[in-house]
């Protein structure tokens, strides 16, 4: 059992990680209205049988934002050969992490054996969906430079969900999504970093390269955009399994850990094509 935590030096930056379990290497990546504590669940869960890895991105959580460009791909190559990890690993992401995990993907296919995209697309991805009524009230408050009610706009997006309100969700969960976002918004105001490109093209113009299997999941109260997204990914992967999960919007490991973690246990115990 390889249980440890702490601080890697990695690309100018330090960002903060945390590692359990043995056997395969299990890389969980936070979405961009979260930090490693989404994963909480799934990190407990699976370093039953796994070597499970989750990481603050920088910005987000303890991993403090830094002056300077910087590649999210970049950093993640570099935390993982921090951490030695040279056999091919699993990669779960939810929203960019999603994005971030399929650009790893494509940039070092000989070092991915799964990819697991949670309420994500892939970068470059474009489509002509409607957009949540709230994004205009979070654009004025992200103006305003009012963060509380920002924090507050955010959860109600994409922990609520759509066509959900905030007493029909858990509502322990719902406060750490909450303080999540509002630390990664402390960490923005800064004004700290320029993020880069993590590959070019993107990735929507060369799913056809990732032959491994893809397991796309969506909440049904996510937004219109990340449902799309999910049926384009299912249309144009060679190799890809959509699973829906009702009542839960863009973090659905989150409201329903168990249901969730059984169906990545199933996929992950098929045999490799």
């Amino acid at each position: 059992m390889d249980n440890q935590s702490g601080f890697a030096d990695v690309n100018g930056a330090r960002l903060y990680y945390e590692t359990a379990g043995a056997g395969t290497p299990f890389v969980m990546i936070h979405a961009g209205v979260a930090d490693s504590r989404q994963w909480n669940g799934e990190f407990a869960y699976f370093a039953q049988h796994y070597r499970v890895i989750r990481y603050d991105q920088r910005g987000f959580g303890k991993s403090e934002p830094v002056d300077g460009e910087f590649s999210p791909l970049a950093d993640l190559t570099a935390l993982l050969d921090h951490l030695e990890i040279q056999s091919p690993v699993i990669l779960m992401g939810c929203s960019m992490g999603g994005g971030l995990a399929m650009d790893f993907v494509l940039s070092y296919p000989a070092r991915a054996k799964a990819l697991i995209m949670v309420g994500s697309g892939p970068g470059g991805l474009e489509l002509d969906t409607p957009a949540p009524a709230k994004f205009a009230e979070a654009e004025k408050a992200y103006h305003n430079q009012n963060w509380d009610l920002l924090a507050e706009l955010e959860t109600q997006l994409f922990f609520d969900g759509e066509g959900r309100t905030p007493d029909q969700v858990d509502p322990v969960a719902r406060q750490l999504v909450y303080e999540m976002i509002r630390t990664a918004l402390t960490h923005e105001a800064k004004g700290l970093g320029k993020r880069l490109p993590n590959i070019q093209p993107p990735a929507v113009g060369r799913l056809h390269e990732i032959m491994l299997p893809v397991l796309v999941i969506v909440g049904v109260h996510d937004t219109p955009y990340i449902l799309a997204a999910a049926d384009y990914m299912v249309e144009h992967l060679p190799v890809a399994q959509k699973v829906v999960i009702e009542d839960a919007a863009h973090l659905p490991n989150m409201e329903h850990p168990a249901q969730f973690q059984q169906i990545v246990t199933a996929v992950l115990a098929k045999p490799a094509r």
